[in-house]
């Protein structure tokens, strides 16, 4: 059986019985219930693919579902293949393993005196690294379809939905358009113009979501809570509503691991933008996985950058101080909980009202020796501007926002290592 099971209250899902999404326990109580892989895979291979859905398969249980279900390799290849070919007809192009290089300019423009490495995700499906999330998902989607599974009964009689304020709804509709798959994408009244005509032009659709008096939390997500309940399939990157999306996005962790292997060095530190939390996430999982199969024999401390517009990750970190995770999942509420006032940043990507999977980052915050920074609008600008003008990625605020908490504390180590994940749109 390809399982999950509930981090929080321990509850498991059969995925090809039950849409291995959201814990059936979740509402009603204060648990961070948030599904995760029951079982990795004992020492699973590494192909010789580009496209990372192919090269880590053995890594993804999507692939180990298809498998027991008695789908060959051939049939996983083909799955990826279609959807490659119609990313490329809907994106330009599909899934490949993205460059990371390590950048002496832009260290020397921020003063450090070391190494840093930049993993550059602004050529990627839809322009970050939001789409590997949603891939993950889709092709778990496709497997139950194409094996006839019992989770996957009329699956396509439901509508995808996602809530975004831009990259992971331009991801969702990219991956949407390229399977066919009907979208509805809830975004706030500020979002880009860009981003929505695109919308529009994959045919997703879309709807506005205003702050309603006396209501906290993001609407966004609210709206999309609500369509979710009414039946739609959570395809978003929150983990409490699709644990099976952090997996997908492990891939760049794979990568960043097997690239570090391959030069012999590991960095002292992973600066990481949270707003969500769906990246550091995947990035903590992923690189602990990593380790485990010998790919890097340390962690690199996760060090996870907020701004102080909105900032309810690195809140929950020093109210987890001294206190066992175990106990900390069963009273959410005591670390997570919505950001009081409106949030506001020029890396408005990442202002999410709460980080959804904060108790996973904070897993992999500990046992790296890794912790929270928050930024100012000084030091986010200052990111933004040097990352484009030292650099050839043409990346936005949000997407260079880990550098930001870099230049806030360029004592981290000799080696440090960012993700500029988010297109200049």
């Amino acid at each position: 059986m390809v399982g999950f099971r509930c981090h929080g209250c321990g509850a498991k899902v059969d995925a090809g019985l039950a849409l291995a999404f959201r814990c059936p326990n979740a509402d009603g109580d204060d648990v961070d219930h948030v599904l995760v892989v029951d079982s990795e895979a004992p020492s699973p291979s590494i192909g010789s693919e580009t496209d990372p859905f192919l090269r880590y398969r053995a890594w993804l249980s999507p692939y180990r579902l298809a498998r027991e279900a008695g789908l060959p390799d051939a049939a996983w290849a083909d799955l990826v293949g279609q959807l490659d070919t119609a990313l490329t007809t809907v994106d330009g192009h599909g899934f490949r393993v993205t460059p990371m290089a390590e950048r002496p300019a832009l260290a020397e423009a921020i003063g450090l005196s070391g190494a840093l490495f930049v993993k550059d995700e602004t050529g990627n499906v839809s322009g970050s690294h939001k789409a590997r999330h949603l891939m993950g998902v889709m092709l778990y989607l496709r497997v139950l379809e194409t094996a006839r599974l019992q989770a996957g009964d009329n699956i396509r009689s439901r509508r995808l939905a996602i809530a975004s304020c831009g990259n992971a709804a331009l991801a969702a509709a990219v991956v949407a358009r390229a399977a066919n798959w009907p979208l509805d994408v809830f975004i706030p009244p500020d979002a880009d113009m860009s981003v929505k005509a695109r919308l529009g032009e994959l045919g997703a659709q879309i709807t506005i979501c205003d702050r309603r008096p006396g209501e906290t939390g993001d609407p966004c997500y609210l709206r999309f809570r609500e369509a979710v309940a009414a039946g739609a399939i959570p395809f978003g990157v929150q983990g409490t509503d699709n644990g099976l999306a952090i997996e997908g996005g492990r891939t760049l962790a794979f990568e960043m691991a097997e690239e570090f292997h391959r030069i012999g060095t590991v960095p002292d530190a992973l600066f990481v933008q949270v707003g969500g939390g769906a990246l550091a996430s995947a990035l903590a999982q992923g690189l602990a996985l990593a380790r485990a199969n010998g790919l890097l024999p340390r962690l690199p401390k996760l060090i996870t950058v907020q701004t102080a517009g909105c900032a309810p990750l690195a809140r929950a970190w020093e109210r987890l101080d001294g206190i066992d995770l175990a106990v900390a999942a069963k009273t959410r509420s005591k670390f997570m909980w919505p950001w009081e006032t409106t949030p506001s940043s020029l890396a408005h990507g990442i202002l999410d009202d709460e980080t959804y999977d904060w108790w996973a980052i904070a897993e992999g915050m500990r046992a790296s020796g890794g912790s929270t920074v928050v930024v100012d609008e000084a030091q986010v600008a200052a990111a933004h501007r040097v990352g484009r003008t030292h650099t050839d990625i043409v990346a936005s605020a949000t997407g260079t926002a880990g550098l930001a908490g870099v230049i806030a504390t360029p004592d981290a180590g000799k080696k440090i290592a960012v993700i500029f994940s988010g297109k200049e749109r």
